[in-house]
């Protein structure tokens, strides 16, 4: 079912792109982490938190109703970050150098500025 017409525009395609890349190597950064408990534990909530935001983003695309859009959306910014938080863990650990994963948190924070803006005009 189509989104309202109160919905706002963004580039759907783009997005869902742009969301499963980030999934991708969220991946990457999983399977190339130490085997030891701590990294596998936190690995493993980013391996979660980082997946989900396409998936939440592919259902507020299909939300049947605008608030059930604008519901999709804030899990989706959540899960950003709560990846956030799992990446700095895992950086402020020892786990993973900074600078291995400094473009990943850009796009993170580039993600959450999108996500934020959806839900903001979604809300007018």
């Amino acid at each position: 079912m189509p989104l309202p017409t109160a919905m706002p525009e963004f580039p759907k395609e783009d997005l869902r792109q742009r969301t499963k890349a980030f999934a991708m190597r969220i991946i990457k950064v999983y399977t190339a982490l130490p085997k030891s408990t701590e990294a596998q534990v936190l690995g493993k909530q980013l391996l979660r938190s980082g997946t989900s935001v396409g998936a939440h983003y592919r259902e507020a695309v299909r939300s049947r109703s605008k608030s059930e859009y604008i519901s999709k959306v804030g899990v989706g910014l959540q899960e950003l970050e709560e990846a956030i938080y799992w990446l700095e863990l895992l950086t402020d650990a020892g786990l993973v150098a900074p600078q291995k994963i400094s473009s990943l948190m850009n796009e993170a924070s580039e993600l959450i500025a999108i996500f934020v803006t959806l839900s903001n005009r979604a809300k007018r």
